[in-house]
């Protein structure tokens, strides 16, 4: 149901399964039979043994998903999760890359993209540009098929969670990078990769066809390191953190960074006025003449 029914992306419905099989494994009846005492003694133990509110949190929501599902579909007579209150994990303010940082990785990129020109060198300059211009989730942009990008056009197709789709402005760096790095791909053998693969942007031998997000991970950490920026703080959350934060710094409007970052809830984009309320506190407390007196 969650994947044919809603749209529900990979990782979502890995995680589902592997909530529901913990539940499974720390309780003495089956799911069907589970109650409401079983499920309150589940947590506690889930707490016990130290996760986070948030994973206690994120637990709940499989079971409440599941079990809604089940007493839909007549498979039991109750909801069992009615009545559970979920945690309250703290929000955590999300890490942000400075625009200096951000400047000094985009121009390692390139200057290894010209100095090299080879197809590594050009695809690491090409998502580093795509994703600090666009605010792209990691699994959007590694899944990317060519045909996303229409030649010479200031835009991207993007399908996110939930498949549903929106178009994505790219900046003109951006731009240029991708067609360096699209050339480059056109003009060298295709050898080793399979017809499948090569519908994709950034192709890989692997199952999918296409690069992984840890694979774009240890791209990033790699060429943070050759900016001068500790690899343990870069990934690529970070730079989406970065697009919508800097975006906002310099006036742009909530609802468009919403569009562009795919929220279907205001609510999500606006942790990032968070992020911006706490800098200037700082700011003011920092520059404010009557601050230190």
């Amino acid at each position: 149901m969650l994947g044919a029914e809603r749209g529900a992306a990979e990782n979502t419905l890995v995680s589902y399964g592997r909530d529901l099989a913990h539940l499974l494994e720390n309780t003495p009846v089956s799911l069907l039979d589970i109650n409401r005492d079983h499920l309150r003694n589940y947590l506690v133990t889930v707490q016990k043994r130290g996760l986070s509110a948030r994973t206690q949190a994120r637990k709940l929501s499989t079971m409440r998903q599941f079990y809604k599902f089940l007493y839909a579909e007549g498979l039991r007579t109750d909801n069992p999760v009615t009545g559970i209150d979920s945690p309250r994990p703290g929000r955590p303010l999300p890490g942000v890359l400075s625009e200096k940082q951000v400047a000094r990785l985009l121009a390692t990129a390139r200057d290894q993209a010209e100095e090299k020109a080879d197809i590594k060198s050009l695809r690491c300059h090409a998502m580093v540009q795509i994703l600090y211009a666009t605010g792209l989730r990691v699994t959007e942009l590694v899944s990317l098929p060519l045909a996303a990008v229409q030649s010479g056009e200031p835009y991207i197709y993007v399908r996110g969670k939930g498949n549903k789709e929106r178009l994505v402005p790219l900046n003109e760096n951006a731009i240029r990078a991708l067609a360096v790095y699209i050339g480059a791909m056109a003009s060298q053998s295709v050898g080793g990769h399979s017809a499948a693969a090569r519908k994709w942007l950034f192709p890989s031998r692997g199952a999918t066809g296409h690069l992984t997000r840890h694979h774009v991970a240890r791209i990033l950490k790699q060429l943070a390191g050759e900016s001068a920026i500790l690899p343990d703080h870069i990934s690529p959350h970070m730079l989406r953190h970065a697009f919508a934060t800097h975006l906002l710094a310099h006036g742009a409007d909530l609802r468009a960074v919403q569009k562009m970052l795919g929220h279907s809830d205001i609510t999500t984009t606006q942790i990032y006025t968070h992020v911006l309320e706490e800098r200037l506190k700082t700011l003011v407390q920092q520059k404010h003449p009557l601050s230190k007196g």
